[in-house]
């Protein structure tokens, strides 16, 4: 069996089912709220087999209110979906004093808890970590926010009840500012050449994916220790970690690196450029790389034009190139082009990819043949095309069992099974506004 025949055999999501799960048997409690952090955490945790308790106040966690445009479905919009995956959602008012003692009654059983709330919310209520580690010292605490539990920013979110803000973590990482229309465009009004926030909710993302990281890490120590700890993950401070050499570079020269926009400071040409049917992507920015670009458009002047990475990363001589790579690439559609720079077989190394809209990258066939976008039908959401998951593994590979579920779905079934509630004590504690 060749090498790409038993790759595709021995990871492919598709065939998951039956194959054990590497964090099966662990608790997560996920009392995050209005936060897409918290949510991405643990789905990255229940995608790997861990059971997830989601819980939301009785009427639901804003955050199935966040949707592009209102587009929802059932009251529910499209990224809570998503991120409800594999969990099984409760409800629980933590304002009410049996809600609380409920509560302390599931995280003494749970191996991980996450929240997401401002700073002093839950050490109000009760559920800061001294308070939880006291009842449960495996626990393993992960506290998601914008600001993080310490500092001066920390104390000013404290009294102004400030939540975890996605935009407010882009904006203070810093990597907002090198996002948008560059200063020195000419031709664009005034009011549109500003930082502008990342496309998606990245920073949240960003502290998600820590943040889950942590949580493994913390997990492992405990095997040898037997005690868990608490994790302070900012999800601004997460993409500030990403942003590979704005900051380094203000350190060392004192100045502020500007909006590149489709410039890439450190290396040119990589960038994106125009076609007959859209943009593709292209990269030829070393010495020997960039010859070979400019064989293929056949421009052997550009190189001697050009001569050193300084050259060409030179703002007026990065978009003067590009007008020249533009002048062949205008001429050829994108499947063209990247055909050409496949079929290239001189010295050095050139690279070009299509830019993909939206609708083109759904339509990709390579995206399901590796499970990376699964179609499911499930009620009460109907069709749902929903990413999947991105760790490919022999062994104990990630896995979507079930997409999101509605407020209080597992109401009667977690209660009994965690604290023996019949279905009318459940009945009652709804009608209290407890759950």
């Amino acid at each position: 069996m060749d090498w790409t025949t038993w790759s595709r055999e021995n990871t492919d999501p598709g065939k998951a089912v039956g194959k054990p799960e590497a964090l099966d048997g662990l608790l997560v409690i996920d009392f995050s709220y209005g936060s897409f952090a918290g949510l991405y955490a643990s789905s990255l945790l229940a995608e790997f087999g861990a059971r997830v308790i989601r819980v939301e106040p009785p009427e639901g966690d804003v955050a199935r209110k966040m949707s592009p445009f209102g587009l929802e479905i059932d009251g529910t919009g499209l990224p809570y979906i998503v991120e409800g995956r594999n969990k099984e959602h409760i409800t629980l008012n933590l304002e009410t004093e049996e809600g609380r003692r409920i509560a302390r009654e599931l995280v003494k059983k749970a191996d991980v808890f996450i929240e997401t709330s401002p700073p002093g919310f839950m050490e109000e209520r009760g559920f800061g970590y001294e308070a939880l580690k006291a009842e449960n010292e495996g626990l393993v605490y992960l506290s998601l926010h914008t600001c993080g539990r310490r500092g001066e920013l920390a104390e000013k979110a404290k009294s102004a009840n400030w939540a975890c803000y996605d935009t407010t973590a882009q904006a203070l990482s810093g990597f907002a500012w090198t996002t948008g229309i560059p200063e020195y465009f000419e031709g664009f009004p005034e009011h549109t050449k500003v930082p502008t926030k990342m496309g998606n909710w990245i920073a949240w993302y960003a502290g998600g994916t820590f943040g889950a990281f942590a949580v493994m890490a913390a997990l492992y120590a405990r095997e040898f220790t037997g005690k868990g700890q608490f994790i302070d993950i900012s999800p601004a401070e997460a993409l500030m970690n990403l942003n590979n050499y704005a900051l380094h570079y203000y350190h060392l020269s004192g100045k502020v690196m500007e909006r590149p926009g489709n410039i890439e400071p450190a290396a040119h040409p990589y960038c994106y450029v125009r076609c007959k049917d859209g943009m593709v992507f292209i990269a030829g920015y070393t010495d020997q790389n960039f010859q070979a670009l400019c064989s293929i458009i056949g421009r052997p002047d550009l190189p001697e034009k050009y001569p050193t990475v300084r050259d060409r990363t030179n703002v007026d001589n990065a978009f003067a190139i590009i007008q020249e790579i533009e002048k062949f690439t205008m001429e050829k559609t994108r499947e063209e082009i990247v055909e050409l720079w496949l079929s290239y077989r001189g010295p050095g190394v050139t690279v070009a990819g299509e830019v993909l809209s939206p609708d083109e990258t759904v339509k990709f066939d390579h995206w399901y043949e590796r499970g990376a976008l699964v179609e499911r039908k499930e009620e009460p959401w109907g069709d749902l095309l929903i990413q999947g998951t991105v760790a490919k593994m022999t062994e104990t590979p990630p896995r979507i069992k079930w997409v999101c579920r509605k407020v209080g779905a597992d109401n009667e079934s977690v209660y009994s099974e965690f604290l023996g509630l019949s279905s009318k004590e459940v009945g009652a504690l709804r009608e209290k506004g407890v759950i």
